[in-house]
């Protein structure tokens, strides 16, 4: 069965940080990404990495304070989320697709989500 499953979320204070995980089963995935949905928000992406990790994208609105990164030996992909802000509030949900993009529509396979609360 294929399947991404996130983990990590939780409610933090602005300044803080978490580390979100995407443990990932079923088959080898190539690219992966991180997006999030805020209330009454589009989902958006907030970064992408290559299967080797040698490409990455990010976000404007994160650049400076995440970073993605996978381990393929685990089969599990990070998002290391520092400095936290309130607009950083949102359902955050990793997906697979075959080469990085910033595209939520090139994505194949999703989990489903995880809740990131940032209290001021």
């Amino acid at each position: 069965q294929v399947q991404l499953v996130e983990s990590g979320g939780g409610l933090v204070q602005v300044g803080g940080s978490l580390r979100l995980s995407c443990a990932a089963s079923g088959r080898t995935f190539n690219a992966m990404g991180w997006f999030r949905q805020a209330p009454g928000k589009e989902r958006e992406f907030v970064a992408g990495i290559s299967r080797g990790g040698t490409t990455k994208y990010y976000a404007d609105s994160v650049k400076g304070r995440f970073t993605i990164s996978r381990d393929n030996a685990k089969n599990t992909l990070y998002l290391q989320m520092n400095r936290l802000k309130p607009d950083d509030t949102a359902v955050y949900y990793c997906a697979a697709t075959q080469s990085v993009s910033v595209r939520q529509n090139n994505y194949d396979t999703w989990g489903q989500g995880t809740q990131v609360t940032v209290s001021s």
